[in-house]
């Protein structure tokens, strides 16, 4: 598969819903990340990101309009030694406390299923970057039903050993809006990464639809060093 622009995949669709981006910067210094969420509802569009010590959670923009919180505030981003963990929800938790254990980033993730949001059984999206010693590999994964069987988990891995420089991988939720919401099919689509951090965050930002995008994380990490730079955008403020 060719890569493509990242901007543009992203703008495709109304509502890829929540999504993951890792890859590595054009100059090839930096370890990129980037994670958004999107939402449709009125309790979901009610969030911002918050910086947690070196990572990120969600909170409620108003407090007094929050509804269920169980699959809307949790920490997208945790970092642990090395590794950065970026999911779509509470999982980051889980894979955080078994990386801790020595178990492996899919062996923690065998611990959890896709969401319990009937009808759409929104799949779970992780992401992990290791950054040791000058040397940058990363993993994604997607836990799905089976084509919105609920009897039946799908389970996917994707490893990336030797990143190139402007290139990466951008995982998400949903192919598109519907109801219930189809979810995302087939591997990590393969993206170019381009600028700095900066123009990174704001040409994602701007790619999504306007309607329905609530906040935006980015991070670069020094492949030489593990120093790293981060932005956040919230549509509340």
């Amino acid at each position: 598969m060719n890569y493509v622009n990242l901007y543009k995949e992203i703008g495709k669709t109304s509502y890829p819903g929540r999504g993951i981006v890792i890859g590595v910067s054009e100059d090839g210094k930096f370890a990129v990340t980037a994670y958004f969420i999107m939402g449709r509802s009125a309790n979901s569009r009610n969030r911002i990101f918050v910086e947690d010590g070196e990572g990120i959670r969600t909170e409620a923009f108003d407090p007094s309009k929050l509804e269920d919180p169980s699959l809307i505030i949790y920490a997208p981003v945790r970092v642990l030694g090395d590794d950065t963990i970026v999911t779509n929800g509470d999982q980051t938790d889980t894979v955080y406390d078994r990386l801790k254990q020595g178990k492996s980033f899919e062996e923690s993730l065998r611990e959890r299923r896709y969401e319990p949001d009937a009808p759409n059984y929104t799949p779970r999206i992780s992401g992990l970057l290791h950054v040791s010693k000058g040397v940058f590999d990363y993993q994604l994964s997607i836990l799905k039903s089976d084509n919105g069987d609920p009897g039946s988990d799908n389970r996917y891995t994707f490893a990336y050993t030797t990143p190139k420089a402007g290139r990466g991988h951008f995982i998400h939720t949903y192919m598109g809006d519907g109801d219930p919401l189809p979810s995302f099919e087939g591997e990590p689509t393969p993206v170019i990464i381009n600028g700095d951090i900066d123009s990174f965050t704001k040409d994602i930002w701007r790619a999504l639809d306007n309607d329905n995008k609530v906040s935006l994380f980015t991070r670069y990490i020094e492949i030489s060093t593990g120093k790293y730079e981060s932005r956040i955008i919230n549509k509340n403020e």
